[in-house]
Parts: C-alpha cells; sequence; structure tokens
C-alpha cells in the first residue's frame, strides 16, 4: 500500500533511512553517532537510499 502524504513520507524516511552502517560489523547505529555500538569502531557509513521498489 503506497503512502502518498508527503508529511508521513518525511516520517518515514527519518525513522527508517537516516541511520549509519558500521562497515565492520555491519550494525546500524543512530544518524548522530560517532562510534559504533556494537564493535566500537569509527568506520561507520550512512545508510543507502534506494528507491523501496520491488522489481
Amino acid at each position: 500500500m503506497p503512502v502518498s502524504d508527503p508529511e508521513k513520507i518525511a516520517i518515514v524516511e527519518a525513522r527508517v533511512l537516516n541511520k549509519l552502517v558500521c562497515r565492520n560489523c555491519g550494525a546500524l547505529n543512530p544518524p548522530g553517532a560517532k562510534k559504533c555500538r556494537r564493535c566500537k569502531s569509527k568506520n561507520l557509513r550512512p545508510k543507502k537510499k534506494g528507491s523501496g521498489f520491488k522489481k
């Protein structure tokens, strides 16, 4: 069920897509993290923002 309300889309993007991923262990971290919550590595990258559509 696609969502068309822009306000709801912004909430979902902030909640689901706005994360940092550890390059060492793959753990998801909050957007303001400086170190990984699991392995304490500083090697973090932003989560990829895919189109969200299945083919």
